[in-house]
């Protein structure tokens, strides 16, 4: 906890280092401290944490840090949203949920499911085309302008905006569609995938979509074409 002369406000970061000569502990070991960092900093700051890895360490260490200028809270507070947050991983896990949504389900924290399942599904019919997005994703990003580009008229839903809202929807987007990623795209009320992924050859993501010619006539169908 920093406590710069100026009277700025204190900083609150983590910075921690690991090598290994096994790939396989490594991963482990930066899995295990992401999840910890991001956790402890989405609930004790309402914020996305940010990670690093410089081009000074070697391709065997992970470099992962937190900050936030602007803290707000109390260390009692930062360790009872993380033993939140790792309950709900472990329970997640247990209950046979993969990786990424144990993480988003973590970041949630606790919330009401069904509360956010129905407002889930009257953004998803709100407009003929719904984006979820995040400010700072590419993909995101590449996905509004493909769209824009095929004529049609989109509302971009902002997970990041705040991340209190946008992280229970999250959640409850990788339990609806099987995946946790951004952007999430539905056209029609219906689901299609993201950007150039997407969970089935139904649902493959927009960029498909347009190679195989589906992706206009989707957007004419659904009333989503300017």
């Amino acid at each position: 906890l920093l406590k710069p002369e100026t009277g700025s406000p204190p900083d609150f970061r983590f910075y921690l280092s690991f090598s290994f000569n096994n790939p396989e502990i490594m991963f482990l070991f930066r899995s295990c401290i992401c999840v910890i960092l991001v956790i402890t900093a989405s609930h004790a700051f309402n914020t996305r944490p940010v990670f690093t890895h410089p081009a000074s360490h070697s391709r065997q260490n992970v470099v992962c840090y937190a900050e936030e200028s602007s803290i707000g809270g109390t260390i009692e507070k930062t360790m009872s949203s993380f033993q939140t947050g790792f309950r709900i991983f472990r329970e997640s896990t247990a209950a046979g949920d993969d990786f990424k949504q144990a993480v988003a389900n973590a970041l949630a924290g606790e919330y009401d499911k069904e509360e956010f399942r129905a407002k889930l599904d009257e953004i998803t019919q709100s407009a003929p085309c719904v984006v979820f997005t995040w400010k700072q994703s590419p993909f995101s990003k590449k996905a509004i302008k493909a769209l824009d580009v095929a004529g049609a008229e989109i509302k971009n839903v902002r997970l990041d905006d705040p991340w209190s809202e946008g992280n229970p929807l999250r959640a409850e987007l990788g339990k609806l569609t099987g995946r946790t990623s951004v952007p999430s795209i539905w056209i029609g009320g219906e689901y299609v995938g993201g950007f150039d992924a997407g969970v089935s050859d139904e649902k493959p993501g927009i960029l498909d979509m347009a190679f195989k010619g589906t992706l206009l006539p989707k957007l004419e169908e659904a009333g989503a074409l300017k």
